[in-house]
């Protein structure tokens, strides 16, 4: 389950269902008390009433926010106090989001390299956690997170879900990464139950056609009214439905998504086979950017949440997202780039809020992984997410089951962290699939100047030509 430790983990496997469902409501009630109390909801009720000020008031909002962040930053962080010492230009006269464009774009392999550098010395910092991520380059990263900047974000996550009438407390399944069920497991129930939080987790790593049907079942009996999750693991559950003529007997009211595009095709099919349009959000654990899709389904850049830069690829129509965290002074980022590109509108919503419109985000699209009993996953990052010696790793695939793991080494990297890695990987998928190494000096990039995490040979766990319109088939017909 996400939140043990390597440790804890066979523990957590070997208990009884029963006291596993108790563990993941254990730790539900854990984060309800600490993420959604009294401080989030008033987060929440300031998110959503920015949601009605003029695009003016916002990025006024924005701009303040960051020049007092940025003031922070230099007099009590190591790595901007000597970049403001250093500078030959004043600190004080960066007013605007345009003015940023003078100091250096930083990356996860610099926040990595010196973490101590990037963590601030001011009591403001002391009520922190720990958090970590890893993303498309597949490195991991560890940085420290206020309790206020956890709350932020998941408010402003929130008046996103607001905004098609989803609030704190509605019963959702959950599609994600969380290994709450083990990997030995070989039938029903590959769900856990989290009643704090609402929550119906489903296994992401026993998504096999011949137990599609366990998690359908599972839907019709508890009707959740909204389910959430990667878009790679929604899709292959509709896929699923739409080749057997299955429903589920009554009405979803909500999808949403995360962690992944949900590429045109994904959208329609989910729309399908669950009668309702999945509603995406773009962001990240750093938090230095956010992007929320309206009714009228278009991407929001949330300018009250981030300092939001585009910077300009070179090709003339795309640009690389660089964002400033100014809700979490632990560690603060400053121009950090989160190796995504984007297109950009220049047109204003219909909707009438404020924030720029993103038509489309390259990055998080990737092939699904092949297990040896035909699973299909979607999202495999957690497995780096604790590795900070790691630069960068690309999952490539040719076989099921058989996976080699192309890694970037950092200056740190020993076989240690190779032992951690397939370690991760077996708690995970058991014995389901086998790992390769294979080190390189830099890894393939797509056209678009975009790493890939996830590449397959394999024709069905291809992302982009999986048969998933209509009518086509989706790879379950057989199974």
């Amino acid at each position: 389950m996400a939140g043990l430790s390597e440790k804890l983990l066979p523990l957590y496997d070997a208990l009884p269902t029963p006291l596993q469902n108790a563990f993941c409501s254990l730790e539900g009630w854990r984060i309800q008390r600490t993420r959604y109390n009294a401080d989030f909801h008033q987060l929440l009720r300031a998110a959503t009433a920015r949601s009605g000020w003029s695009t003016e008031r916002v990025l006024e909002y924005r701009d303040d926010r960051l020049r007092r962040f940025l003031k922070e930053a230099a007099a009590f962080t190591p790595h901007y106090a000597a970049e403001r010492d250093r500078a030959d230009f004043a600190w004080e006269d960066i007013k605007e989001l345009t003015d940023l464009k003078i100091l250096p774009i930083i990356g996860k392999a610099d926040v990595q390299a010196r973490a101590e550098e990037f963590a601030n010395q001011s009591p403001l910092a002391e009520n922190s956690c720990v958090s970590h991520t890893s993303g498309t380059t597949g490195a991991g990263l560890r940085f420290r997170a206020t309790t206020r900047a956890i709350q932020e974000q998941w408010a402003v996550w929130f008046r996103y879900r607001s905004w098609h009438g989803i609030s704190p407390g509605t019963w959702c399944g959950y599609f994600g990464g969380r290994s709450v069920v083990p990997h030995k497991q070989k039938a029903a129930p590959f769900w856990r139950l989290n009643y704090p939080g609402r929550q119906i987790l489903f296994s992401a790593y026993h998504v096999a056609p011949q137990w599609m049907g366990d998690y359908v079942d599972e839907l019709r009996r508890r009707r959740l009214p909204w389910l959430h999750g990667y878009p790679s693991l929604l899709t292959l559950l509709a896929g699923y439905m739409i080749d057997r003529g299955l429903d589920l007997g009554y009405t979803v009211r909500w999808i949403t998504t995360g962690a992944e595009n949900l590429l045109p095709q994904q959208r329609e099919l989910i729309a399908k086979a669950f009668g309702v349009q999945p509603r995406e959000h773009y962001g990240m654990a750093e938090a230095v950017a956010n992007f929320s899709e309206c009714e009228r389904g278009r991407l929001h850049v949330d300018e009250d949440f981030a300092a939001v830069e585009f910077v300009p690829t070179g090709n003339g129509e795309t640009f690389r997202v660089v964002g400033t965290n100014f809700t979490n002074p632990a560690t603060p980022l400053v121009r950090y780039e989160v190796s995504d590109i984007v297109s950009v509108s220049g047109t204003e919503c219909p909707c009438g809020r404020s924030g720029r419109i993103v038509d489309h985000v390259d990055g998080r699209q990737e092939d699904y992984v092949h297990l040896r009993n035909g699973s299909r996953l979607g999202r495999m990052d957690h497995i780096f997410k604790d590795m900070v010696h790691v630069r960068e790793a690309q999952i490539y695939q040719e076989v099921p089951g058989e996976l080699v793991y192309r890694i970037v080494r950092g200056r740190n990297y020993t076989g240690d962290d190779e032992a951690q890695l397939l370690r991760e990987t077996a708690l995970r998928v058991g014995d389901e699939a086998t790992v390769k190494f294979q080190y390189l000096e830099s890894l393939p990039r797509a056209p678009s100047g975009k790493l890939r995490f996830v590449v397959s040979k394999i024709a069905e766990a291809q992302i982009e030509s999986l048969k998933l319109l209509s009518g086509t088939g989706t790879g379950f017909d057989s199974g």
